[in-house]
């Protein structure tokens, strides 16, 4: 089975514009992003509540502590968020329900929580619909370690960042692309 197709930032930019037109626009566009810029994977955005993203105060959150039964390999661990991230949540869950913290942070037009499996084929027909191939739920985390990578982030802290506890586990999430040549390249 091949792996999911990394976006161009146009192609990311062509999903938000077509999940711009749809019902649920920002929700939609908060779980994209969020699989985008926290390389969780889906079935870990689908078990988040509201409380694992947001303080009492109201304020989002620095860091995402999953617990081990929210993570692939049942190890805790932390999700570093960026606060280009930290905004989008902020902006969704200021139209969202949040007196009842334990509730999930992305919900059904049934108000009920995703799961990893309906969240997975979410992913993938937004893609596939805004004329995107070869892309799924695995896409986000694929852009956010690749992303790191071009940027010259070493693959132990790519690792740590994943949850992977090898390394030749993310290299092979790492997509060698012309980008990551030419910056390699300079540094001659």
């Amino acid at each position: 089975m091949s792996q999911a197709k990394t976006l161009t930032q146009a192609e990311l930019d062509q999903v938000l514009r077509f999940i711009n037109t749809k019902k649920f626009a920002l929700r939609n566009r908060t779980m994209m992003l969020t699989s985008h810029w926290s390389g969780m994977r889906v079935g870990e955005i689908a078990s988040l509540s509201i409380s694992d993203v947001m303080n009492p105060d109201k304020t989002i959150k620095s860091e995402i502590r999953l617990t081990a039964e929210q993570t692939k390999g049942r190890h805790p661990r932390t999700v570093f968020l960026p606060e280009k991230l930290k905004a989008e949540l902020a902006n969704y869950l200021e139209f969202r329900e949040t007196s009842r913290p334990e509730i999930p942070l992305f919900f059904t037009a049934q108000q009920l929580g995703f799961s990893a499996n309906s969240l997975c084929q979410w992913f993938f027909w937004t893609y596939r619909n805004a004329g995107i191939s070869g892309a799924s739920s695995h896409t986000g985390r694929r852009n956010f370690i690749t992303s790191l990578a071009n940027k010259g982030i070493s693959v132990r802290v790519l690792a740590s960042l994943a949850g992977h506890r090898s390394i030749a586990v993310t290299q092979k999430y790492i997509d060698i692309n012309d980008d990551l040549k030419r910056n390699a390249v300079e540094l001659i």
